[in-house]
């Protein structure tokens, strides 16, 4: 396995649990994550990848820092006002690990550029905050071959699903939202979020990540699990794949 001293003390509860152990561990440190958007939902996700051990994780996020992000971005300080997301959370992730290596990429993800942008990853975590680009990540994850972890927020509301749309008779993302387009007038800063929910679905799509490269318990691939802090309810769905999906008819 080949870990430092350091390191088999950092990793030390990871390694105990016979569901993770040193193989498991090692198979982190050798996991190239990509992750879309540093945000409620990324922000925690990094935090908890990167103490993890996971040897690589390559941030996507075209935006900057701004005031209105500290109350639930929580990589970012007051300081990082100004600084491009993907930059800030570098540093803060290397803080945190320092044999985590990041890449930030100052870029928005779109239809055009997913493919080349998520190609080499092991597994994608998508926790943007539209439509277009989750789709645009979802379809180019399937042509890819590349597990996802899909998780969004909303209000008091939040969701997570793993999807491997190529597998046989498996949804992808697409199958479950169709062609849905982002409503402007339902976006964060119109309709408000909690910032505590953003740390809670940030850190179960991290689980679910390192479920996926280290494989422990019941997978969730092709099921959806929502959140509901008002009533404190937790549902868990399962997908059909549409069989008149888009992504579906490009792997066919």
């Amino acid at each position: 396995m080949d870990f430092t001293d350091d390191q088999l003390e950092r990793y030390a509860r990871h390694i105990v649990l016979r569901e993770i152990g040193g193989a498991g561990q090692a198979r982190l440190r050798g996991a190239h994550v990509a992750i879309i958007g540093a945000g409620g939902i990324g922000c925690p996700a990094i935090a908890y990848l990167a103490a993890a051990g996971i040897g690589t994780l390559r941030v996507i996020d075209g935006d900057e820092v701004s005031l209105s992000n500290l109350q639930r971005q929580i990589l970012f300080g007051a300081d990082d006002v100004g600084t491009p997301k993907a930059e800030a959370a570098r540093a803060a992730a290397q803080r945190l690990n320092p044999d985590c290596h990041v890449i930030p990429i100052n870029q928005r993800v779109d239809a055009d550029n997913a493919a080349t942008l998520l190609r080499e990853a092991d597994i994608i975590l998508d926790g943007c905050d539209n439509f277009e680009t989750r789709l645009a990540v979802s379809d180019a994850a399937t042509r890819l071959r590349i597990p996802l972890v899909s998780a969004a927020v909303g209000s008091f509301e939040g969701q997570i699903g793993v999807w491997r749309g190529w597998e046989e008779g498996a949804p992808c993302y697409r199958c479950l939202v169709g062609d849905t387009k982002t409503d402007p007038a339902r976006t964060c800063a119109e309709e408000g979020i909690v910032g505590a929910l953003t740390g809670i679905i940030g850190s179960m799509a991290a689980l679910e990540v390192i479920r996926q490269l280290v494989p422990f318990g019941a997978s969730m691939a092709g099921k959806l699990i929502v959140f509901d802090l008002l009533s404190r309810r937790l549902r868990e769905l399962s997908i059909p794949r549409d069989p008149a999906c888009q992504a579906a008819f490009a792997q066919a």
